[in-house]
């Protein structure tokens, strides 16, 4: 009798996942294919889709307490800290989820360099990640705003500014996103709305970004791939996965070369091998860009006089340095093995990365 109700169970369990919805969730969620050799590198993607959800949550249960105006703004984040039933607790869990959030895709971010994850034929999940990352940065900024304290109002008045920076139509970009002349009431009813919009629109855009990752597989520590190698998502990696630059014109256009540098890596076609794993002098790059990357972030926190204006113009150099020579890089490795399990070292015969 047991025996023939475990058999009923197991049965509406397998009828339920072959329903449209739950079907899909299983086959991305569950059954999804996934490298034996990953490390817990691998499982800052999921934890930054963990993030964007709490951000979500917070941030919905602050807007029924938060209002939108110049004159009162600053008094209902007040409000939500003092009089209402845990308020400071969901206030200071969005804030500081932010940052956290920030520190996750950074880390996934520098993972995917190291790895080389953005190399064919996964091109479009890099260039997915990059519109997500901006998105976040948008996101971030118009957040920051909405307290309206000296720092918020400052803030978005320099920030906005930049955009003037653009030949033509740069001052009629700053007046519309004031929706005025100057940063106003109209300011903060825009940024209010463009914060609860778009963590939504960064939900399909990390759909996405999964989506085009799945329909090629995961990348791995060796950039090896080998259908026989994978086992189910569920439950093996579940566990796993519980700047100083003088004028504003350059300001903007370092700015934007950093997007193009990192939309531009799936697309050097030089690269002979995907994993840093056998790429020496990459990795010793790598290192380097790392240590360059936080120099700039202490490099922020200086005052403005010397040495530290000298090293800020200098450090931003040496990081754009590292995506110029990139492409050579590629030139010099040894072949990668056809499995996890064989040594690239005993290969007699460079073997080809396409296949």
């Amino acid at each position: 009798m047991s025996q023939k109700r475990e058999m009923t169970v197991r049965n509406q369990r397998f009828s339920i996942l072959k329903q449209p919805i739950a079907s899909v969730l299983n086959q991305h969620l569950i059954d999804y294919p996934t490298p034996r050799n990953l490390s817990y590198w691998w499982g800052f993607g999921s934890l930054a889709g963990i993030c964007l959800v709490i951000q979500i949550v917070t941030g919905i249960f602050l807007a029924m307490h938060y209002t939108p105006h110049i004159d009162l703004d600053f008094n209902s984040v007040e409000h939500i800290m003092r009089d209402v039933e845990g308020g400071w607790l969901l206030r200071y869990m969005h804030a500081n989820g932010a940052s956290m959030f920030f520190i996750v895709v950074y880390l996934h971010v520098f993972r995917g360099l190291y790895y080389a994850s953005y190399s064919s034929p996964r091109e479009f999940v890099r260039c997915i990640g990059v519109v997500i990352f901006l998105l976040m940065i948008l996101t971030a900024f118009i957040g920051y705003v909405l307290p309206w304290g000296q720092m918020s109002f400052w803030g978005a008045t320099v920030i906005t500014s930049l955009a003037s920076a653009i030949p033509i139509v740069g001052d009629t970009i700053v007046t519309c996103l004031w929706g005025g002349f100057s940063v106003d009431n109209a300011t903060l009813n825009r940024f209010f709305s463009l914060h609860y919009l778009l963590p939504f629109i960064l939900v399909g855009a990390s759909v996405l970004h999964l989506a085009a990752l799945h329909q090629y597989g995961s990348n791995n520590p060796l950039g090896v791939h080998a259908e026989m190698d994978k086992i189910a998502f569920y439950p093996y990696f579940y566990v796993k996965d519980l700047v100083g630059i003088p004028d504003k014109a350059g300001g903007v256009a370092a700015i934007a070369l950093v997007s193009i540098c990192l939309l531009a890596l799936p697309f050097m076609k030089s690269l002979y091998v995907r994993s840093s794993s056998f790429r020496p002098i990459y990795q010793g790059l790598f290192w380097l860009l790392l240590a360059d990357r936080c120099l700039l972030g202490w490099i922020g926190c200086q005052p403005v006089e010397p040495p530290f204006v000298t090293i800020g113009q200098i450090s931003p150099l040496l990081f754009f340095l590292f995506f110029a020579i990139l492409p050579l890089l590629g030139l010099v490795g040894r072949g990668i093995p056809h499995s996890y399990t064989d040594d690239p070292v005993a290969e007699k015969d460079p073997i080809s990365v396409r296949h």
